[in-house]
């Protein structure tokens, strides 16, 4: 039997020749680390007064280690392949995988730069009590006209081969001791299952509606597959507020303005969205940029009386890609159009307003 005493010499003597290998290794990661801002300063200590740029900074430093660390688990991954050309490929494949994360990190943290231009660079900590909001949705004080939470509302939107529910269930979640209504939101694709989300929302007592989290699935189904199940491949974006340092957002305002800035989701390097309102009086034929994509019958249902309100919104983790969402006054979102694609997702039905009978509308 072997020793206790040999199995530490074992030990340290493994300890020792890994230190060897990853000595090298973490110093390289350091040499990667971004520079310094203009202001002389990489991510700091918080306490500078430009809060929103210091976590950019800090969140840039942890996507590039982030990159570097996956470039060397593709990398074990590579070795253990046999065949020589595949390895060499495997092993290319690794390299261009961090040259395009490494791009990705720049592209997000130009991104945050630009949200902090618009929200201005205070903390972001927002005041969460339970006083300010509603514990009964079925009587509501004020409930917001432009994103309503009656249980039992429903709405189905589709766009190219998706198809997408949203229902406002009568279960609530307590979140930071806040009373949350849950809202089920799935989307098909082809008749068959690909997203499965729980969305949380508060609703305050002066009429804002308070993003809080959401319980998020993705699904793919397979070739080959009997029966063809739905296989959950990630639940990447779930966040809840108050726990690992996630916070609240907005996700409509009761008395939205034009120009106004707000965080809509706030789980860092999770789920990240900003939204810009840029109109809070739009109808079809007043503003020509904004009918882009938009179909001019969709906009005459619910925009007759020149109230509907449009807001830009954007993913701080996916830099370039900005959709516009259209809501309606007693009815909410009826349009969403992503703009780097120019196709749009419509609300072809709904089971609360008249003007649903007249959808859907192309």
């Amino acid at each position: 039997m072997t020793s206790r005493k040999s199995n530490l010499r074992s030990g340290v003597l493994w300890l020792v020749a890994l230190g060897m290998v990853l000595v090298p290794a973490v110093a390289n990661l350091r040499a990667e680390r971004p520079q310094p801002s203009a202001n002389g300063r990489a991510a700091s200590s918080g306490d500078s007064g430009t809060f929103c740029t210091d976590t950019a900074e800090a969140l840039l430093t942890a996507c590039v280690f982030q990159a570097q660390n996956d470039l060397y688990v593709a990398r074990a991954i590579c070795i253990n392949e046999s065949d020589a050309v595949d390895r060499a490929a495997c092993f290319q494949d690794a390299d261009d995988s961090l040259a395009e994360a490494q791009d990705l990190c720049r592209g997000q943290h130009d991104t945050r730069l630009l949200a902090c231009a618009s929200l201005g660079e205070g903390r972001y900590d927002p005041e969460f009590d339970a006083s300010q909001f509603e514990s009964r949705f079925t009587k509501l004080t004020h409930p917001n006209p432009y994103f309503p939470l009656t249980i039992g509302y429903r709405w189905v939107y589709k766009g190219g081969t998706e198809k997408d529910t949203v229902e406002i269930t009568n279960a609530t979640k307590l979140i930071d001791g806040v009373t949350c209504i849950v809202v089920h939101d799935v989307v098909l694709d082809r008749g068959l299952l690909k997203e499965d989300t729980n969305d949380w929302y508060a609703q305050a007592k002066n009429g804002d509606v308070w993003y809080c989290g959401e319980e998020a699935k993705d699904y793919e189904n397979f070739a080959g597959d009997r029966p063809v199940i739905a296989e959950l491949v990630s639940d990447e974006g779930s966040f809840k507020a108050g726990r690992e340092g996630d916070k609240p957002g907005i996700i409509f305002l009761a008395l939205p303005s034009a120009g106004k800035t707000y965080v809509e989701e706030a789980s860092l390097a999770n789920a990240e969205d900003v939204t810009d309102i840029l109109s809070t009086t739009y109808s079809y034929g007043t503003d020509p940029e904004l009918d882009r994509y938009v179909p001019r019958r969709l906009a005459e249902l619910f925009c007759s009386s020149r109230d509907c309100v449009v807001t830009r919104n954007y993913s701080l983790l996916e830099p370039g890609i900005f959709d516009r969402k259209f809501y309606a006054r007693g009815v909410g979102v009826f349009l969403e159009v992503h703009l780097n694609t120019a196709d749009s997702d419509q609300l072809v039905a709904c089971n609360f307003d008249p003007r649903c009978a007249q959808l859907p509308i192309h």
